[in-house]
């Protein structure tokens, strides 16, 4: 909701002052208000633009997933109103605004530039990851004082006719990706520059910034995560679940089977330091991975991480890949969010019997890729990206071919943990071995462009990682 103030509250100055709003912007939510709008889009864009004969309506305002903004004034007139809608039958995550219209009266009081700005907060607010719109060649300066691209891929600009008037393509830069990588990611290179300075300093040489570390002189990977304090405190079981979880996934993408964990845990009480290590144990007997010993302390703050144990002779690298090999997402999509956590914690491991996860487990195991990871709070885009940094390459996806459930939107779904999910690169039309309850999909390539790209149905691509992750570098 977007308010428009006739004066700043002069707070600083600690004068009391009161402002009516000018106009409110919300989203249509009756019947009145969606008349008005048309009848609006009536009078400018047939009556006074000439550019439809008769009537602007077209199948946009009959997809009942077509979201309409309002501006209403202070008398409760409607002065402008802008609609936005995704671009695909099925939801990609790629939505277009249309038809922003602004009565006559109203074009001076800034009802256009805060429809605007509305619409991107919206389509942002819904997970939307491609926000596009097609705008009339003399609104185009005010789009680009708003933060509008125009788009040319063509190099030609673009440029469109409707009604005989010149229209051009714009875009809406949205950065959802590229901040979650950069938050929790990009600082490594200068945090963990000390340890590199040192003999063997983040593994041996083709293992840096892999998932886990091959023990030399042995076959043991080791693999080591930490939950955030605040999780523990929260949800306590869940916390327990999750340092298993995190920690298995990182052996199964080097393929190494799983023999033991370590875990160290603290807790202000007994109950809490309790509710963590039910769920550590649930986790323990579900996966079949003793908890061979580690620290417990109680009368701390919270804190839990675990050491993960596994086997293999030919670990699996995450920079073991090049350009032109093929990316494949095999994901476990059934279950839902986890209560608490929508739109960044998905919950299906916890639903899956023992031989159900043994499977998923395995599977890197058993198709030997050339490259893999599981995907991290980086989210699948920032994994992506964090595979290709190892291997020196960069990679796009394509959005389309990404497995996700229906309940997730395409901007939470590739931003989020997962649960289990593996990203893995190999030969174009390498056998996969069967995967248990996930699915495997292939969705992208290894390029040589630094970061990871989008690429949608129309053939357009947007950056979605603007470079490397973690600036480590190839392994």
């Amino acid at each position: 909701m977007t308010r428009a103030a006739l004066s700043d509250l002069a707070g600083l100055s600690g004068t009391a002052t009161s402002a009516s709003p000018l106009f409110l912007i919300e989203p249509c939510r009756v019947a009145e208000q969606m008349d008005a709008y048309r009848q609006l889009r009536r009078e400018v864009f047939v009556a006074e633009q000439g550019l439809f004969a008769g009537s602007d309506q077209d199948d946009v305002d009959d997809d009942p997933r077509t979201v309409v903004l309002i501006a209403t004034g202070a008398d409760g007139a409607t002065l402008g109103g802008v609609r936005l809608a995704p671009c695909t039958d099925d939801d990609l995550g790629w939505w277009a605004g249309s038809r922003l219209v602004v009565s006559a009266a109203a074009r001076t009081s800034g009802v256009g530039p805060a429809l605007v700005r509305a619409a991107c907060a919206h389509a942002e607010s819904l997970g939307v990851l491609r926000f596009d719109a097609v705008v009339q060649s003399q609104n185009e300066p005010l789009f680009t004082r708003l933060g509008w691209v125009r788009r040319d891929n063509t190099g030609t600009g673009d440029v469109v006719t409707v009604g005989g008037s010149p229209h051009v393509s714009m875009s809406w830069p949205i950065d959802r990706i590229d901040r979650l990588v950069s938050s929790t990611k990009a600082m490594l290179a200068s945090v963990l520059a000390p340890l590199m300075e040192l003999p063997l300093g983040l593994g041996e040489r083709g293992f840096r910034g892999d998932d886990g570390v091959p023990i030399p002189g042995s076959d043991v990977i080791a693999a080591c995560d930490a939950i955030i304090p605040s999780m523990v405190d929260r949800d306590p079981e869940w916390a327990g679940w999750c340092a298993a979880l995190v920690n298995l996934n990182d052996l199964s993408a080097m393929g190494a089977d799983a023999v033991g964990m370590l875990d160290s845990v603290g807790a202000p009480t007994r109950s809490r330091l309790t509710r963590i290590m039910r769920g550590l144990a649930a986790a323990s007997s579900a996966w079949r991975v003793p908890v061979l010993g580690g620290h417990t302390q109680v009368g701390v703050p919270s804190s839990l991480s675990v050491t993960a144990l596994g086997r293999t002779a030919t670990p699996v690298r995450a920079g073991g890949a090049g350009v032109g090999d093929q990316l494949t997402l095999t994901v476990d999509i059934a279950g839902s969010w986890r209560r608490g956590y929508t739109g960044q914690q998905w919950d299906s491991t916890s639903r899956r019997n023992s031989d159900e996860l043994a499977a998923m487990a395995s599977f890197v195991a058993r198709t030997a890729p050339r490259a893999a990871k599981d995907v991290s709070m980086a989210g699948l885009a920032g994994t992506t990206g964090m595979l290709a940094e190892a291997g020196g390459t960069g990679a796009v996806l394509d959005v389309a071919s990404i497995p996700k459930p229906a309940t997730a939107s395409m901007g939470e779904w590739i931003t989020c943990f997962p649960g289990f999910a593996m990203i893995t690169a190999d030969r174009p039309g390498t056998q996969l071995a069967p995967s248990g309850p996930a699915v495997s999909a292939s969705c992208g390539e290894l390029t040589d462009i630094p970061g990871v790209a989008l690429r949608w149905p129309d053939g357009i691509t947007t950056r979605a990682v603007m470079s490397t992750v973690t600036g480590l570098g190839e392994a």
